[in-house]
């Protein structure tokens, strides 16, 4: 089953419904949603939302994987061939969690002036973690950059590193 089919199977499901007037709702008060009476087809009028992923925009989409995957730890998701020398390669983290990068190979003047500058010199990424210490040692043997040593604010244990192309990350584990 494709994401596509997924997608729907998530959205629509059949359930019991019970008749007020002309009111169709669902068992136990949940929210009022739109039905087909014939078919008892509920169709979710709230939806959930996730930044499920984010453009990253490289040089070149091998060294960004290998750096993503070798030196932060990511998992390689997909590097699948578009055509035209294009591909869809996604990294995450190992565990699933959090939001994907799209990394995506500038093709334009203009992308290519963004690469290593996505955000104008500003953070551009939350790494979070339960392991400070460990994930930041295990980032330095594998040759991340740290910009600074790493420091404890209210929010947490924080350090700034940069990415192969000079984008800032902080590497954060908050706060209880």
């Amino acid at each position: 089953m494709g994401e596509f089919d997924q997608l729907v199977n998530l959205m629509t499901e059949r359930r019991r419904i019970h008749r007020i007037g002309r009111l169709f709702i669902e068992p136990f008060g949940t929210s009022p949603t739109v039905l087909d009476p014939a078919t008892a087809l509920v169709v979710h009028t709230e939806m959930t939302q996730t930044i499920a992923t984010v453009t990253l925009v490289v040089a070149e989409y091998d060294a960004a994987i290998n750096f993503y995957r070798d030196q932060l730890g990511f998992a390689l998701l997909a590097d699948i061939e578009m055509g035209g020398g294009k591909r869809w390669v996604v990294v995450g983290p190992k565990n699933g969690g959090g939001a994907r990068l799209l990394l995506a190979r500038a093709d334009s003047t203009r992308q290519h002036d963004a690469v290593g500058n996505q955000t104008g010199g500003r953070v551009m990424g939350f790494l979070e973690t339960d392991d400070f210490a460990g994930d930041h040692a295990g980032m330095l043997a594998r040759g991340v950059k740290f910009l600074e040593a790493p420091r404890h604010e209210a929010y947490g244990w924080v350090a700034v590193f940069e990415d192969l192309y000079g984008n800032k990350w902080d590497l954060i584990e908050p706060k209880g």
